[in-house]
């Protein structure tokens, strides 16, 4: 029989978390409920709701785990164990094993609503954690404002911090487990009140487009960088597949998440691994892709259910060598019912990816014509008040550079005279716990020839004058478990420069972005010169629909410099290569810029 010490008195220290870790079996539950009858605190585990986890650690530090919840643990159990391993492999294995163990939990605040939120909190952690594998019992269930929901967060991390001392590995500390991009990108965040209507509405409309049986239906969805895009996404793609299923008599539905991003790939990939989510019709086959993949390996005549695209900015509009076809979304909606489509025209950054205006244009139009054009206006990145938000929109947007303000939240802003300084700056950062990952980013200014290693050099480098640090992805990882991680989240890029290509779609606690030659500061203005520019797709000619060429790079560049400035969910500290850049931006920081 597997328990802790259940010395103490409870009610001397009421308000604190009841963990009892139990083998997983008839007989220690037995042996559990009796000696938890002679507790003071046994109404709070056998009369109350509580919360378990169902955990095997089937090889070291890989574990499989069942999150639950009930009015009644002795039960519940019971019914896992007798009846439920009639009905679920996973129920046989966890029952099986030599290895498996449950943890109870119980405390004086819970009620229904909050084992619930308890509950959703503990998936959307343990998806997170690097050493679980597979998550079962993955439902949804969010709960609004009820008698002690303002408790929910205090009582959470409580239990966390317990459950961290019991192990270490199922349960890594609350910071580690909130930089990770999967807790990011999780379908179990608690969405806002803006997203969950827009989760709604765009549920609905696909609801009568399958009842209607319509075809190439596109809803796009408009937000710029930080809105909660990701998130909205995610929670979409897994409850069209869970409730789907459920009020259809386990009749999947045939969804796909498509992202041509290869960093958010993986992300994704692991979330649906350890959920469980597979292709309806092949469970070899992954149920997200990048599009040109899809699109190979689906032809028109047999369309799919839903197709979800996060980062629809990113779509190619025109074809190369890996895409034989002249348009991806184009190509997706004939080979789905309904394309729900994210989209934020501000991070297009490719000229593969540009729409022409008339393009663009007649797209949202369509879309709104259609009633199906939804837009997301909050801002959820970056952790400071509208003042410093207006501030980074308007050195982007209008290209002009305003005094630094003293942020409401506390949101930092700093300016360096060197690049060292910088670097300095953001590893202290990345040092602290508290301040969680922080990186180096920089604009595409300087060489880089993917996997090919330069002249003379081990590594393409980020080089301002003295001063040097390899560009991303060039370094070797630390162990194969950081391989399926992001760019960001492998311990060894503290000591990289990451670039749009590895950091689009993420965040960081702290940005250190250096802005290169290719943004300069003239005459009042902030200009973007593409000669200065390494990112060759960004600065070649595109060849439009009507067989004349043109170049994008003073809106590509821009976005880049967008994508950069909009990491940091807490501070953002910048190096500027041009002298008078770097000049504007530290009178900015000193409050002096005057346009009288």
């Amino acid at each position: 029989m597997m328990t802790n010490n259940l010395n103490g008195d409870y009610m001397k220290n009421k308000g604190v978390p009841i963990i009892r870790q139990i083998g997983y079996s008839l007989t220690d539950l037995n042996q559990s409920i009796s000696t938890w009858q002679e507790l003071n605190e046994a109404k709070y585990l056998l009369r109350y709701p509580t919360v378990y986890i169902i955990n095997d650690e089937e090889k070291k530090n890989d574990f499989k785990v069942y999150v639950g919840e009930t009015a009644d643990i002795n039960s519940r159990t019971k019914q896992h164990l007798q009846g439920d391993v009639k009905m679920k492999e996973y129920w046989q294995e966890f029952s099986n094993s030599f290895t498996s163990s449950m943890y109870v939990i119980g405390h004086q605040y819970f009620n229904k609503s909050l084992t619930l939120d308890i509950e959703n909190r503990l998936m959307q952690y343990l998806s997170s954690v690097n050493s679980v594998s597979s998550i079962y019992n993955s439902r949804t269930n969010q709960q609004n404002e009820y008698y002690t929901s303002d408790q929910l967060d205090t009582i959470f991390s409580q239990i966390w911090k317990k459950l961290n001392k019991e192990n270490n590995i199922l349960f890594p500390v609350e910071s580690i487990i909130r930089d990770s991009a999967i807790f990011k990108a999780s379908p179990f965040h608690k969405l806002t009140s803006e997203q969950n209507a827009a989760k709604d509405e765009i549920t609905m409309k696909i609801q009568v487009a399958l009842h209607n049986q319509q075809e190439g239906q596109l809803v796009l969805v408009e937000g710029e960088a930080g809105s909660g895009k990701t998130v909205l996404m995610s929670s979409l793609f897994f409850d069209l597949k869970r409730d789907f299923e459920k009020e259809n008599n386990d009749s999947s539905l045939d969804v796909h998440l498509l992202v041509n991003h290869d960093e958010q790939l993986k992300v994704y990939r692991e979330i649906a691994k350890k959920l469980g989510l597979y292709d309806k019709k092949d469970n070899k086959q992954p149920i997200v892709n990048k599009p040109t993949s899809f699109i190979n390996h689906h032809s028109t005549d047999e369309k799919v259910d839903v197709i979800i695209v996060d980062e629809a900015h990113l779509l190619l509009t025109q074809g190369k060598q890996s895409y034989r076809g002249k348009n991806h979304l184009n190509d997706l909606l004939e080979r789905a019912r309904v394309v729900v489509a994210v989209f934020d025209h501000k991070q297009i950054l490719s000229t593969e990816q540009v729409l022409e205006e008339e393009q663009l244009n007649k797209l949202i139009s369509s879309t709104k014509a259609n009633d199906n054009h939804i837009q997301l206006r909050n801002q959820m990145r970056i952790n400071s008040g509208v003042e410093t938000i207006n501030w980074i929109r308007h050195l982007v947007d209008q290209q002009a550079i305003e005094n630094i303000p003293e942020d409401s939240k506390g949101y930092e802003i700093k300016i360096f005279n060197k690049p060292a300084d910088l670097e300095n700056a953001v590893r202290k950062k990345a040092e602290s716990e508290e301040s969680g990952i922080s990186r180096l980013l920089a604009t595409y200014d300087w060489k880089y020839v993917g996997q090919k290693k330069p002249e003379n050099q081990d590594y393409w480098n980020v080089k301002i004058d003295d001063w040097k640090m390899p560009w991303n992805s060039q370094l070797n990882v630390e162990n194969k478990r950081q391989k399926n991680l992001s760019w960001p989240e492998q311990s060894q890029t503290i000591n990289e420069v990451g670039s749009t290509f590895t950091i689009q779609g993420f965040d960081l606690n702290y940005a250190g972005v250096i802005i290169g030659p290719s943004v300069k500061f003239r005459n009042g203005r902030i200009i973007f010169d593409g000669s200065e520019s390494y990112n060759k797709k960004a600065t070649q000619n595109r060849t439009l629909s009507d067989n004349s060429k043109r170049k994008f790079d003073q809106e590509l560049l821009k976005n880049e410099l967008n994508v950069l400035l909009t990491r940091g969910v807490n501070g953002l500290y910048i190096y500027a290569v041009d002298d008078e850049l770097r000049a504007a931006l530290q009178r900015a920081a000193n409050g002096g810029i005057n346009h009288e």
